[in-house]
């Protein structure tokens, strides 16, 4: 007798998304090895055993982009929260400089809405696009009222690639949000990734390796249509990213960009990395920050 989870990964392996109530039930279920599993058919059926990792180097927008920024870093992140429209072009001109052709991203979207003090927040993107910013670092699901203004006011201002994330919502509250995340990539197809575990966690309320597997999964599934499910190494650390590349992860963003190896060459970052994606049965991929694999 064909079970609902053959029914389930024949859907997956022949190209067809899953009905949103049936992801809900897989979310609402005890038993995450099913739904990892699943995840897991998407994941390769998209991206094969390929784990691709970027290199990040980031800077405080009003710290020394010299001094922070290291040669081997293919993304140049500006960290912090500038207190005018001013200083963040200053700090994103300042980045493009040194970066060249490598990406600079920075800011979030509470940012540019301060920025632009109630008005006009076309005018904002516009002006940081200008000056050199390649992406926002954050677009919390959780902490952005109007998705869909935002991302048409993103794509309008020139922006081409938006990287989704999730601000501090538990995990029982999220499943509804990876959803919208899918949706909003159907409307508007500039999604390039999502990373589904929150950035700030309750020193009251961790969250579990448990929860965070699953939410990867639920990402998965839920925006079959984004091309990563991200998971932050310096956050979250070798061993959830070795589990989340196989319950759906294929993307680790955050790697350090130093080559400092005081303990040997096997223990530099860049090796680090590359060994726990190969442990996890995937071939480690490094790419740009565009997406595109180093050669």
């Amino acid at each position: 007798m064909t079970t609902t989870f053959d029914q389930q990964m024949e859907q997956i392996a022949a190209g067809e998304r899953l009905p949103v109530d049936e992801i809900r039930r897989l979310a609402a279920s005890p038993d995450v090895l099913p739904l990892g599993m699943l995840a897991d058919t998407l994941r390769r059926r998209l991206h094969g055993a390929r784990a691709t990792y970027v290199r990040v180097s980031s800077c405080q927008y009003d710290h020394s982009f010299t001094e922070a920024v290291q040669p081997a870093a293919q993304e140049i992140r500006i960290t912090g929260a500038p207190e005018s429209i001013e200083v963040a072009v200053t700090a994103v001109e300042t980045a493009r400089r040194l970066a060249g052709e490598r990406t600079v991203a920075g800011f979030s979207w509470t940012d540019v809405e301060r920025l632009a003090a109630g008005a006009d927040v076309a005018g904002v993107l516009e002006t940081l696009r200008h000056a050199g910013l390649d992406a926002l670092g954050e677009i919390p699901l959780d902490e952005t009222a109007d998705l869909p203004g935002s991302l048409r006011a993103l794509q309008g201002a020139g922006f081409e690639r938006v990287r989704l994330s999730v601000s501090r919502l538990a995990a029982a509250e999220r499943t509804a949000l990876l959803l919208r995340a899918g949706q909003l990539q159907d409307e508007f197809g500039i999604v390039e990734s999502l990373d589904p575990l929150p950035a700030s966690v309750s020193t009251f309320r961790p969250t579990t390796g448990y929860e965070d597997v699953k939410m990867v999964a639920i990402a998965r599934l839920a925006a079959p249509a984004v091309p990563s499910i991200q998971v932050d190494w310096r956050r979250y650390g070798p061993k959830l990213a070795q589990v989340a590349l196989t319950f759906g992860a294929d993307d680790l963003y955050g790697i350090s960009a130093s080559d400092e190896a005081p303990e040997g060459r096997r223990r530099a970052p860049v090796e680090e990395i590359r060994r726990n994606i190969q442990a996890a049965g995937f071939e480690p991929v490094e790419r740009n920050g565009r997406s595109v694999p180093l050669a």
